[in-house]
């Protein structure tokens, strides 16, 4: 059953978002701000949050980084502000979506049922063995082979290439690769660290071809 947490300070429009989105197949709930959803956040996985900009107790802006950092949420923010730059700057910072108030609930639900499709999709595209150039990379059972031969990797490397390989041809910063591999860790971890997992990553799969630095910005796996 997909989970969605809805963080809207509008009680009655929270409660019957939360009555509107639940079904068979999904469950709904609500609460009035940040504090609240950190809690519940804290205690259980939630598939999709849907995020109120202007809360009581801080920004939703400033929130759904945390979100995106700490939970691997979906996040659909839901705002009265539809200026072009509150727009940009909710996607730039992690956003899946945005709907402004006031909006069509027949909406909203598709903008959710898109949202929760792509999880499902990513999550079983992520089960499957990567295979091209003669790579195996099994990330379930932390299997790994080249040509047939196997490669240990250690766990920090995993996630690594588990990242770049999930965003094959896209360009991932550096400071976003940080907080992937190293969590909540990532500000106390030296940059260097990152350039030297990729070296030892590049050495052990003989993928200098494939793992590319892009100067200035991060690093790719190319196809």
């Amino acid at each position: 059953m997909d989970t969605i947490l809805i963080v809207e300070d509008d009680r009655s429009l929270a409660e019957g978002l939360a009555r509107a989105l639940t079904s068979q197949q999904t469950q709904a709930q609500s609460c009035p701000s940040i504090q609240d959803a950190e809690r519940l956040l804290a205690n259980a996985a939630y598939d999709l949050v849907i995020l109120d900009v202007n809360l009581p107790d801080g920004s939703g802006f400033d929130f759904l980084k945390t979100v995106k950092k700490n939970y691997g949420c979906s996040v659909i923010l839901l705002t009265a502000n539809d200026l072009e730059s509150d727009i940009v700057t909710g996607l730039e910072q992690g956003a899946d979506d945005y709907i402004t108030k006031p909006f069509s609930l027949a909406i909203l639900r598709a903008r959710v049922g898109a949202q929760l499709r792509k999880r499902q999709e990513a999550a079983q595209m992520s089960a499957r063995p990567y295979r091209a150039g003669g790579y195996v990379f099994d990330f379930e059972h932390m299997e790994f082979t080249r040509g047939g031969e196997p490669i240990a990797l250690s766990r920090t490397e995993q996630k690594l290439l588990r990242i770049l390989v999930e965003n094959a041809g896209i360009t991932l910063r550096r400071d976003r690769l940080l907080d992937a591999v190293w969590s909540v860790d990532a500000e106390f971890v030296d940059e260097n660290a990152l350039s030297v997992t990729v070296k030892r990553l590049r050495d052990k799969l003989h993928a200098v071809e494939h793992i590319k630095t892009v100067y200035g910005i991060g690093y790719v796996w190319e196809k």
